[in-house]
């Protein structure tokens, strides 16, 4: 039997270990990947240390598990009912997996399916558990089996290294899409200079967003952020004015079109109102991030603006190949980031190197290949 190098978590709050396990067989509508790039979420810590504690409503893979939620690879072999796929294409698996089957899924859409799971990752439904176990195996492993319609073909132009960044890439793309934003228009981007952020503002550019209010609290990586593109990004250092007073005074008192909200959970409530007071009449709220407290939003004020606060999970595979498109194009840049590669040996080392990384800039990667 053919085996390979898996890092599983055996236990909560312990390391990972790197294991021996068979190579899976892919089903029928399934490929086989052979992973050369995941990407490290910055937020994985948390998930294998504390969040049986802190979200028990979110269901997590039974141990000893395989994590890995950004993989990016080469497609090893196809099963029998696939097609549009072959052996040798250069693919992102999108970890989204649905049951197929719910009013959700019959709608093709699939992210408000009740059982939705990251693969590698934890889920959100009861039904999360039946597709962990249908699909056990995260980008943390020498191979992968996938749903094949969950695949983007990687041209040439991109690398496994950036394909292994489209997790948090995408979910701005697919806020952003939410916020029916449109070339020409403006934006606030709170927390820009995070993985999140800095993904919305790539995206952003390469919608023709014409001006940024990048907000954030180091300015160095502000001033990192605003050279990608000096005369539409405008950073807002948290902490000196207002971004209300910012936007309001730089628009003549209109308002921003959308805001994409990308703080983290401690980030305090208090930013996520001022940006949403920054918003023009009838403009949309996309939030992507994770702030922990409630949203104290008074109704009446909501009603008269007509203000939307809408809440966007993760992306689909055709807005993946949206974004692989403008990607080859040019118009969506991925050459700002700066890889840190490590064997997957050294699982242990990249959790700890993601806690100390360059914002949004640093992309932390796992390579099985590598030996």
């Amino acid at each position: 039997m053919k085996t390979m190098r898996a890092a599983r978590l055996h236990t909560v709050g312990q390391p990972f270990q790197v294991d021996e396990i068979p190579v899976p067989e892919p089903r029928p509508n399934d490929v086989l990947v052979k992973v050369h790039a995941c990407g490290v979420v910055p937020n994985l810590h948390n998930v294998v240390a504390y969040y049986p504690e802190w979200f028990p409503f979110l269901p997590l893979p039974k141990l000893p598990a395989i994590y890995g939620l950004d993989a990016a690879g080469i497609v090893e072999q196809i099963g029998s009912h696939v097609t549009g796929i072959k052996v040798g294409d250069r693919v992102y698996v999108n970890p989204g997996l649905s049951c197929g089957s719910c009013p959700a899924c019959r709608r093709r859409d699939n992210t408000n399916c009740p059982a939705y799971t990251f693969q590698g990752y934890f889920g959100f439904g009861q039904g999360s558990q039946k597709l962990f176990e249908d699909y056990p195996y995260g980008g943390f492993s020498e191979y992968l089996t996938a749903p094949a319609d969950n695949l983007v073909k990687l041209p040439e132009s991109i690398s496994f290294e950036q394909g292994a960044r489209f997790g948090y890439i995408g979910t701005a793309y697919a806020g952003l899409r939410r916020a029916s934003l449109e070339a020409g228009q403006t934006l606030v981007i709170d927390g820009a200079t995070g993985t999140l952020g800095l993904g919305g503002t790539l995206c952003a550019l390469g919608m023709g967003v014409r001006t940024i209010f990048a907000t954030g609290r180091n300015r160095e990586l502000l001033a990192q952020l605003k050279a990608l593109a000096p005369e539409r990004i405008h950073p807002v250092p948290l902490g000196d004015r207002s971004v209300h007073d910012v936007v309001m005074e730089a628009t003549d008192g209109y308002g921003v079109d959308a805001v994409l909200q990308c703080l983290g959970p401690n980030a305090p409530v208090s930013n996520v109102l001022d940006s949403f007071s920054a918003l023009r009449r009838g403009g949309k709220a996309v939030s992507i991030g994770g702030v922990s407290d409630p949203i104290p939003l008074e109704p009446f004020p909501l009603m008269c603006q007509q203000k939307s606060l809408i809440g966007s999970l993760w992306f689909t595979p055709a807005e993946g190949e949206n974004m692989a498109a403008m990607a080859d194009s040019g118009t969506l840049d991925l050459s700002v980031f700066e890889h840190e590669v490590f064997k997957l040996e050294q699982i242990n080392e990249a959790l700890h190197a993601v806690d100390h990384r360059h914002g949004g800039f640093t992309n932390v990667v796992i390579n099985p290949t590598l030996i």
